[in-house]
């Protein structure tokens, strides 16, 4: 049984904590919050240092709207590492629903300084800034002048002249129920305004308090539950009031949306339906109109919490995909590296089996672009174990062994390159044979073995040929010219170094498959 070992810790069974941290992670995903913390401490029984589960746990004691444990969990995966963004993350949406809006705000700034790329961040600094701006308004709204207010004096020389004139004995006023004055019925309709269906509930507990009787002991406890409620509704529509701005402008970006569509249409298949013409967009080779509504969609769905919209994060997983792409395509290839690690990562996170293949090739396509052939490896080289489909690991193959000749490592290229023409081989395709055998010729032309190059240049030749590539043809044709006039030159000259000017004469005339 394999064990997880550190220096001064006893033994702890990875196989436990993997299944309580899977078992966890999944009924988070399906929005069973308690039964994930009771997995997620289990988790942390095995390992409790482990900064995920107590991020996640926190989260789901904040769905849960238990506050108190929701900080506790945040404060301790933060200890373990200050400058983890998800940690940084979880502590700020804790000071944000407590209703500490400046420190909420420092987090965020902090999270965002970070990792900018992380979007939760800059989401939370403008509603932690708006929620600020509404409790304690702005600079702007606070208009000095000089007419002064005498309200105050008059106040203490009304004191005074009552006194004087006090008799020793006074009657006791009487207070009277009638009607709130106009102020608390301007409260009360802000009160039922931010609390929407709650608000019956609201009434309910203000009949119980008027009509218990609280002479009894089971009185008096109801009467304290229930004031307790009401004490509770108050202050969720007080802070549902301070951060009110947030919500209109989601409700006044609904609105704008749903301009032309039918109010009767859900926002997941709206989403979806944005998503197909980003697409549309997309396959017409209009990459700006593609990454400006496709921003713009990310923006809406990050308005939405998993338990409003199930399929979230998978949504935002292909819209980060999207971009990526179009980002590709504009030849901006660290936008596209930073939109493909975001699909990479939310994929990792939630489990989307199918996105994170999807990243996998994309991330390694944008790292090859870039110049960046090491890190192009290194991703590519986790999805080739995953990948099922012969033209796909053909296709892998050859990129690997691409990327190794980049780096002068020949000997890896070729059996990256062999490796590719088996499988194409196998599964019967020409135009991969082509490649692979042009990716074997160049490796060995670097390598100084002209005799084998040369020959696999020939048979790249003849498939060319049978294609019909006469473009490609023509580039072979004029390589095994290079090779000839090598060979021949190193027979008169033998310590002449291995030629290299062939390889990059074929670039422009092979078209990959991507």
């Amino acid at each position: 049984m394999a064990l997880f070992r550190n220096e001064n810790e006893a033994p702890v069974l990875i196989g436990a904590y993997g299944n309580s941290k899977a078992e966890a992670d999944a009924l988070f995903r399906n929005g069973y919050y308690r039964k994930a913390i009771d997995s997620y401490t289990n988790a942390l029984t095995h390992r409790p240092n482990d900064i995920l589960s107590l991020v996640f746990r926190s989260r789901c004691h904040l769905l849960l709207g238990d506050i108190n444990k929701a900080s506790q969990d945040a404060e301790a995966a933060l200890n373990e590492n200050k400058t983890y963004y998800l940690s940084i993350f979880q502590k700020a949406e804790v000071l944000f629903n407590k209703g500490d809006f400046e420190m909420a705000l420092v987090f965020y700034h902090r999270g965002n300084k970070q990792r900018p790329e992380f979007h939760n961040f800059r989401l939370g600094i403008r509603k932690a800034q708006e929620a600020i701006y509404n409790c304690v308004g702005t600079p702007e709204r606070v208009k000095l002048n000089t007419s002064g207010d005498l309200s105050f004096f008059a106040a203490n020389i009304e004191k005074k002249t009552t006194r004087k004139g006090a008799l020793c004995t006074q009657t006791p006023r009487t207070v009277q129920r009638g009607k709130r004055p106009s102020e608390k019925i301007g409260n009360e309709k802000t009160i039922k305004q931010m609390l929407g269906d709650l608000y019956g509930d609201r009434q309910f507990l203000e009949k119980i308090l008027k009509d218990i009787d609280t002479q009894t002991r089971t009185g008096r406890k109801v009467y304290n539950f229930a004031n307790d409620g009401l004490t509770y509704l108050d202050k969720l529509a007080d802070f549902w009031q301070q951060v009110k701005p947030i919500y209109a402008r989601k409700y006044e970006t609904r609105l704008a949306l749903n301009r032309g569509r039918s109010a009767k249409i859900s926002a997941h298949d709206y989403i979806y339906n944005q998503i197909e013409k980003i697409e549309h967009l997309m396959a017409d080779g209009n990459h700006e109109a593609t990454l400006a509504r496709a921003e713009k969609v990310l923006n809406l769905l990050n308005e939405y919490s998993e338990s409003q919209l199930s399929c979230k994060m998978q949504l935002a997983s292909t819209l980060h995909s999207i971009m990526g792409n179009a980002y590709m395509e504009l030849n901006d290839y660290e936008n596209a590296i930073i939109h493909h690690s975001l699909d990479l990562a939310i994929a990792e996170q939630w489990y989307i089996d199918q996105a994170e293949l999807r990243a996998l090739d994309n991330l390694g396509r944008a790292y090859a672009r870039n110049g960046e052939y090491q890190k192009a490896i290194d991703v590519w080289e986790r999805k080739l174990p995953l990948s099922k489909g012969q033209l796909e690991i053909a296709w892998l193959c050859h990129e690997l062994g691409r990327c190794y000749l980049e780096l002068d490592q020949t000997k890896v290229a070729k059996e990256y390159g062999t490796r590719s023409l088996t499988v194409a081989n196998e599964v019967g395709n020409d135009k991969w044979k082509l490649h692979a055998y042009v990716l074997i010729s160049q490796a060995q032309v670097k390598s100084g073995r002209l005799s084998s190059a040369l020959i696999n240049f020939e048979n790249a030749a003849e498939l060319a040929s049978l294609q019909r590539d006469f473009e490609a043809r023509e580039a072979i044709m004029r390589a095994i010219d290079d090779v000839n006039d090598r060979i021949q030159k190193r027979e008169m000259a033998p310590s002449l170094e291995p030629l290299e000017d062939a390889v990059p004469r074929l670039e422009s005339y092979l078209v990959r498959v991507e």
